[in-house]
């Protein structure tokens, strides 16, 4: 009875996207995205071809999957890697990603679909990455006996899986034949309810991060801006972050260099942005044609130089903590840099974790934002310290990758 229902109301769901497309941009990818998908699939896959399937939601899932699809690539070379993304703001970006062979969205979960895909991939090994559980594509996976793991899952008792009537989605994790898990009290979670096996792998984020300290982070131009003065990079900022740090610019008589990567890259945002910053500005898309070092304030009205901007920092904000959801942490604490956040970060765990531990400060004002950023500009020891607590963490974390891969190999 309840399979009915959740079949019918994905069949609503996906006709309201649909009509919703109609005037939502994003929502007309994730349709359009979709339309031929099964037709793709089908000239890019032989039935000769040994896969294996990764599905992530969005980009931040990806980022957790990469370190394991790059190490099955190379120990499974002779398999087609199958990589699916749920949402544009992932699929967008990611699509051309050599990481894969095969790189698409994932049809909507219906049950038609769920066979239909499952029957052109014929997966030897599927992963699905933190929430991604999909009742029609598990049910197609267990029936035909594909190991299956979940992969930097979080589980807290919030979620449908440990209510009364959370009996549906319970047995749907039935399907698993394993789950790494992030932290302790997943694993006891998920042991509540009958599942003993779970392994706490950690999150494999800290992989790919630790991953990044290794290559050439060099970018000529933020040699020739940041000179001889501390450089403070505000990362993925939404308009709540902005309003603080422009009045801090705008206000502040030190010598410094800023950076500002917004998340939100369209030109009537950019040429806003930069209207409202009474200090000397360019931006990236402009600098070919300047000399940067003669400019305190650098606009990155581009995607894809963020992580490697982070490594000449001296500080950094990290945005989101004002407005919709906080962005990622890892990649400036990596870099062993005090890291500035606002003051939403509740479920996110490195977050959480590294407040406790003093690496990162949460501000919930622009007084508190002052007081902070003022701090580590005067004062140097105390950025180096609250930088190697950012930078320790990360090294006590890494190794999940390594404990996943282990496991695929007594199933491949």
């Amino acid at each position: 009875m309840v399979q009915h229902i959740y079949n019918f109301l994905i069949y609503v769901a996906w006709f309201g996207i649909r009509v919703a497309s109609l005037t939502s941009p994003k929502l007309k990818l994730f349709v359009s995205g979709r339309k031929d998908l099964f037709k793709t699939l089908q000239s890019k896959i032989k039935s000769a071809d040994k896969t294996i399937w990764i599905h992530v939601a969005s980009l931040g899932e990806f980022e957790q999957g990469l370190p394991v699809l790059q190490a099955i690539k190379s120990t499974y070379s002779d398999h087609k890697l199958v990589l699916t993304f749920f949402s544009p703001s992932g699929y967008e970006v990611k699509k051309n990603t050599p990481a894969a062979d095969v790189v698409c969205y994932l049809p909507f979960d219906t049950r038609a679909n769920a066979d239909r895909f499952l029957k052109i991939v014929q997966p030897e090994l599927a992963l699905l990455v933190k929430y991604e559980i999909w009742p029609n594509y598990l049910e197609g996976l267990r029936k035909r006996a594909v190991p299956t793991l979940l992969i930097s899952a979080l589980f807290s008792e919030h979620q449908v899986y440990f209510k009364p009537w959370g009996g549906y989605m319970r047995n749907k994790l039935g399907a698993f034949s394993h789950f790494f898990v992030q932290d302790q009290n997943s694993k006891k979670l998920l042991s509540t309810i009958g599942f003993d096996n779970a392994t706490v792998s950690g999150d494999t984020r800290f992989d790919r991060v630790a991953e990044i300290l290794k290559r050439d982070n060099t970018l000529d131009f933020m040699e020739a801006f940041c000179t001889d003065a501390p450089c403070f990079v505000a990362g993925s900022t939404w308009p709540e972050d902005e309003a603080l740090l422009v009045d801090f610019i705008n206000s502040s008589d030190k010598t410094v260099k800023y950076v500002i990567a917004p998340h939100d890259i369209k030109e009537a945002h950019i040429q806003k942005l930069i209207s409202s910053i009474e200090k000397s500005t360019v931006r990236y898309s402009e600098i070919g044609q300047k000399d940067v070092s003669q400019y305190e304030v650098l606009v990155i009205d581009t995607i894809g130089l963020l992580t490697k901007i982070y490594s000449y920092a001296s500080f950094a904000y990290v945005g989101g903590g004002f407005a919709t959801g906080l962005h990622n942490t890892l990649e400036p604490a990596a870099f062993g840099i005090p890291v500035i956040i606002g003051p939403a970060y509740k479920g996110f765990k490195e977050a959480e974790e590294l407040v406790d531990q003093g690496g990162i400060i949460s501000v919930g004002s622009a007084k508190e934002f002052f007081n902070v950023a003022n701090h580590f500009l005067m004062d140097t020891d105390s950025v180096l310290k609250t930088g190697q607590i950012n930078s320790l963490y990360i090294k006590e974390n890494v190794g999940a990758t390594e404990t996943i891969v282990r496991h695929i190999k007594t199933l491949l």
